[in-house]
C-alpha cells in the first residue's frame, strides 16, 4: 500500500477525483464532464503549489522517511554505471546496511558507499533498518583507503536514522569505529563528496560524512538527533517533534544558510518518490559538477580545507544588545 502523508491526503483525494472523472469522460464523453475535468485539472495545479511551496522542516522530516523515496542501491543502478559491490570489513563480516563497491558516474570511476534501508519487514531485518554496525563502518574506511591508493574520488550517500545502538554494536566498539572514521577521513588524499539522500541522523551520518563537499537532497534532513528524541527530551513528549524540526534547524535549506552543507540538490515537486529518475539525474549533475571543482584543488589544499571547514562548524559571536 501505497504510503500517503498527512499533508497530502487533500492533493491525493483531489487527484482520485480527477481519475474518476477521466473514466467517465471515457465512457461518456460530454462537455460537462470536459469541463469539470479542466477545472480540477486547474485546482490539483493550484493545490500542489500551495502543498509543496511552504513546506515546513517537520514536513521534509516526512518526506526523507518516506518508504517510496529512492535508496542508495536505487540511485546507484540510475544515477551510476557499473556498481560492483565489495563485502566485508576483514575483521568481523559483512553489514548489508552499508553496501560499497566500485562505481563510474559520467565515465568517471569512483567508489561508492553509503546506508541502505529496507522497503518491507523482510528487507529492513536485512539492512537493519539502515542503522550500521561497526563492520559497516570498517568496510566504509575499507574501500575509502583502497578509493586514496587508486586515486579514485569516494562519494557517499548518507540516509540512516542513527548508527545500530543494540548490544552486539557496542560490543563490536560502535562508538570506536565512527570516531576512527572521523579521523582517517580528515587524513585521505582523495576527493570526497558526501550526500544526505534521506536522513541523516547523527554520528551515524557523520561516520561517512568528513568530506570535502557535503551536499543535501532537498527535502533530505541533517541533525544531530531526531526530531521525536529532541522532544521527548525538551517537552516530554513525542508529539512535539514538528516544534523539535523548526528548532534543530535541521532541513537543508536551513543548513545552507548556516554554511553546515555546500549545496542542495532539487527534487521533482513535492519529493524525490514521486520521479526516481528525475532525481537520479538531479544527484548525477550535482556530483559531476562538484568533482569537476574538486579537481582543480592540488592534494594539499584539499586537506588544509577539508580540516578548516570542520574547525570551523561551531564557531558563533557574540554581539552586545
Amino acid at each position: 500500500m501505497k504510503q500517503i502523508l498527512d499533508f497530502e491526503k487533500p492533493l491525493v483525494k483531489a487527484r482520485e477525483e480527477l481519475e474518476e472523472l477521466r473514466r467517465k469522460q471515457a465512457l461518456k464523453n460530454t462537455g460537462r464532464v470536459t469541463a469539470s475535468i479542466t477545472e480540477l485539472e486547474q485546482r490539483i495545479m493550484k493545490l500542489q503549489s500551495t502543498t509543496y511551496a511552504g513546506l515546513t522542516p517537520w514536513q521534509r522530516v516526512q518526506i526523507a522517511r518516506h518508504t517510496s523515496r529512492p535508496y542508495m542501491l536505487d540511485y546507484a543502478k540510475l544515477a551510476f554505471d557499473e556498481f560492483v559491490e565489495i563485502h566485508g570489513d576483514r575483521h568481523i563480516g559483512d553489514d548489508n546496511a552499508m553496501p560499497g563497491g566500485f562505481a563510474t558516474i559520467g565515465g568517471r570511476k569512483v567508489v561508492l558507499i553509503g546506508h541502505q534501508k529496507g522497503r518491507d519487514t523482510k528487507e529492513n531485518l536485512l539492512r537493519n533498518f539502515g542503522s550500521a554496525h561497526p563492520e559497516g563502518y570498517r568496510k566504509a574506511l575499507r574501500l575509502m583507503r583502497m578509493a586514496e591508493k587508486f586515486k579514485l574520488p569516494v562519494i557517499a550517500l548518507i540516509d540512516t536514522p542513527g548508527a545500530y545502538p543494540g548490544i552486539g554494536a557496542e560490543e563490536r566498539n560502535i562508538a570506536e569505529a565512527i570516531a576512527f572514521n572521523l579521523r582517517e577521513m580528515m587524513t585521505l588524499r582523495t576527493r570526497m563528496i558526501s550526500v544526505v539522500i534521506g536522513e541523516g541522523g547523527s554520528g551515524g551520518a557523520l561516520g561517512i560524512g568528513v568530506t570535502d563537499r557535503i551536499l543535501m537532497m532537498e527535502n533530505a534532513y541533517y541533525s544531530v538527533i531526531s526530531p521525536e528524541g529532541c522532544a521527548a527530551i525538551l517537552w516530554k513528549h513525542r508529539q512535539h517533534a514538528p516544534e523539535a524540526a523548526q528548532a534543530l534547524k535541521l532541513s537543508a535549506q536551513d543548513l545552507s544558510e548556516l554554511g553546515i552543507i555546500d549545496g542542495v540538490i532539487p527534487e521533482p515537486t513535492g519529493g524525490a518518490h514521486h520521479d526516481h529518475h528525475q532525481a537520479a539525474e538531479s544527484l548525477k549533475n550535482g556530483l559531476l559538477k562538484v568533482l569537476e571543482d574538486l579537481d582543480a584543488v592540488a592534494d594539499d589544499q584539499l586537506l588544509e580545507q577539508r580540516y578548516q571547514k570542520f574547525r570551523a562548524y561551531g564557531q558563533f559571536t557574540e554581539g552586545a544588545v
